[in-house]
């Protein structure tokens, strides 16, 4: 291959690796970022580039192999992807998924046997989603996606601090908290995808609850701001902006219906789980040294 011809694949190729993931960037890349940056907290600033991108290698490995399951839906719903735009064949893509696997893990082998072991939980999780078919029941999802999200922010944390072996009990307690949210509040980003997961006969909860799964949305998203306001101690001020945010996004799932507004409202739901995130650094500062 000729030194121009290796000059235009490689960045086409790099191009098509981004496009696996660019629609997660906003909803997993950054708040798992911040969330390990609090929870750890993070070591120094310099690790925050092992942070991104031990994330992002997971979220590719995870990502090929959900958007190989059914291109079809993808060429319905997300025509831009690297397999229904042409960029890959599904069979490369396959080759791809399976190739990432051991390098996830020996990637994640560099930093400690622990975080060695969040990488073993998502890939066997990522098969449980998959091969295991949990993505096709709306339990069975949430579940499995809130536990592979923990495993996630559970490896990254561990990535940012300054002891790679050992997550310290804020961390700990921020991860389980956030799965738990996960768990119960994932099926906002479902209804943005409802007319494709209708397509290939997936049972999400907008899908199932098509009258509860909306209220669901405002309900839990002023509750769990509430715990949060209250395990994190935050002040009057800051509790009153945090559950009036929380209200008007839960708000929007339920004023604002087509799938258009739903990808708006799936962004501003990206943004409050960043501000969850966030609060372990709020008790940390006012709370912690006191």
């Amino acid at each position: 291959m000729s030194l121009l011809s290796l000059q235009q694949t490689i960045p086409y190729h790099l191009r098509t690796l981004y496009l696996f993931t660019q629609s997660d960037i906003s909803t997993t890349v950054i708040p798992v970022t911040l969330f390990a940056i609090v929870a750890a907290p993070i070591h120094n600033l310099a690790r925050i580039v092992h942070v991104v991108f031990w994330i992002w290698i997971h979220l590719l490995q995870f990502d090929i192999a959900n958007q190989i399951v059914d291109p079809e839906e993808d060429s319905k719903n997300k025509a831009t992807r690297p397999i229904p735009a042409g960029r890959i064949t599904l069979q490369n893509a396959t080759r791809l998924r399976w190739i990432l696997l051991p390098v996830c893990f020996a990637y994640s082998a560099l930093y400690s046997a622990q975080v060695l072991g969040a990488s073993v939980a998502m890939a066997v999780l990522t098969l449980v989603y998959h091969e295991g078919h949990a993505h096709a029941h709306w339990l069975s999802k949430n579940v499995v996606t809130a536990v592979d999200y923990g495993a996630f922010e559970l490896g990254a944390t561990l990535v940012a601090g300054s002891d790679y072996s050992r997550i310290e009990p804020t961390g700990l307690l921020s991860v389980v908290i956030s799965t738990a949210i996960q768990a119960t509040t994932l099926q906002a980003q479902d209804f943005k995808d409802v007319e494709g997961d209708h397509l290939i006969g997936r049972t999400t909860i907008p899908i199932v609850f098509p009258t509860l799964s909306r209220p669901s949305m405002l309900i839990g998203l002023i509750l769990w701001s509430v715990y949060l306001c209250m395990t994190w101690k935050l002040d009057l001020a800051c509790s009153v902006a945090f559950v009036g945010l929380s209200a008007l996004i839960g708000a929007r799932f339920v004023l604002y219906k087509e799938r258009q507004e739903d990808k708006v409202s799936c962004k501003l739901y990206s943004l409050w789980s960043s501000v969850v995130y966030l609060l372990p650094a709020y008790w940390r500062y006012f709370h912690a040294q006191a």
